[in-house]
């Protein structure tokens, strides 16, 4: 029996993701035992600075790729959304599990919606993405950089801090907080982050027993659909300082993509959509060769249309602003 060794950041969040990953991973491999490491990362650290200022792609993953390059961990359970669309040559996204449902959430103690807030309301997100989208709705409203886990979050809003926050759904599903949800955004008011909702395990690319192993709880769909949306993001040069959302996913057997970006007031905004008459049976055909064509072909569609759009413009801009 070999035990294998999975790495994670330390937070409430990250702990039940990694302990879920393990149980699925055990579940299909029950002749090898499971160990969990916590790893602080930069981004654990620095909790007094807006992400958008602290320039730095791997924030939430340096750390881990290094054990795992080391061979201290033999696998990392990421966050998807907080993983860079370029890693080292050496390493691999080698499984994603099935996503969760990938909305943002509006929560707050007083107020029922988003549009219900009255003017001059005091919004917690330390996110430019939803800032953009939300301010091209409601630009009377004043949104604050908040950080934290979950909780600190939470709390900051119960002490009356900020009069609604907003925050994935998926992380209030997770840490079985769906009580304090007051209204799940459609995405025509906030289109998610880049591989929000999904769970995904990072490898060394030359280690085949562990990515046997891994291989074992991919979900093929969300790895199809993930691998769009980063493409996309890749090709827009997009990070935690350029405010982009895109979601891939499969409805009535047709794959519907959608696609933001814009300016940090939301005065600039590009937005397209496309239903595709591409559906379950096309992706279970290409298998796991999806990644070189199919999703490479979509996401780069998308971005080619927002570069002639002029979005490099507004990103480089956006840039130079910060």
């Amino acid at each position: 029996m070999k035990k294998i060794k999975i790495g994670t950041r330390g937070s409430k969040l990250a702990l039940f993701q990694a302990n879920y990953i393990k149980e699925l991973l055990i579940n299909e491999n029950p002749l090898h035992s499971f160990e969990i490491v916590i790893i602080k990362t930069k981004g654990d650290k620095i909790l007094d600075t807006p992400l958008s200022k602290i320039n730095d792609k791997g924030l939430f993953t340096k750390e881990l790729e290094t054990s795992l390059k080391n061979n201290e961990i033999d696998l990392i359970v990421h966050s998807m959304k907080d993983v860079p669309t370029e890693i080292e040559d050496s390493l691999i996204i080698s499984a994603i599990t099935k996503r969760e449902i990938s909305n943002d959430v509006f929560i707050s103690n007083k107020y029922k919606s988003f549009l219900d807030l009255p003017a001059s309301s005091k919004i917690g997100t330390s996110s430019l993405r939803r800032k953009s989208q939300l301010s091209s709705i409601r630009q009377d409203l004043d949104y604050i950089d908040i950080r934290g886990n979950v909780d600190t979050r939470l709390n900051k809003l119960d002490n009356e801090e900020y009069d609604a926050i907003i925050l994935a759904y998926a992380g209030i599903k997770r840490l079985g907080l769906e009580n304090r949800i007051t209204e799940k955004l459609d995405f025509s008011i906030c289109l998610p982050a880049v591989g929000q909702g999904a769970i995904g395990i990072e490898t060394r690319k030359n280690d085949f027993e562990i990515n046997d192993i891994v291989n074992k709880i991919n979900d093929l769909e969300t790895s199809f659909c993930v691998s769009i949306e980063r493409v996309f993001l890749k090709k827009l040069n997009g990070g935690c300082q350029v405010p982009i959302g895109s979601q891939a996913y499969f409805q009535n057997n047709k794959l519907n993509i959608q696609c933001f970006g814009g300016n940090l007031d939301g005065t600039k905004i590009i937005k397209d959509s496309r239903i595709f008459d591409f559906n379950l049976k096309d992706l279970e055909k290409i298998g796991n060769n999806f990644q070189k064509y199919q999703a490479e072909e979509f996401g780069d569609f998308f971005a080619k249309i927002f570069l002639k759009s002029g979005f490099d413009k507004i990103s480089n801009e956006l840039r130079l602003n910060i």
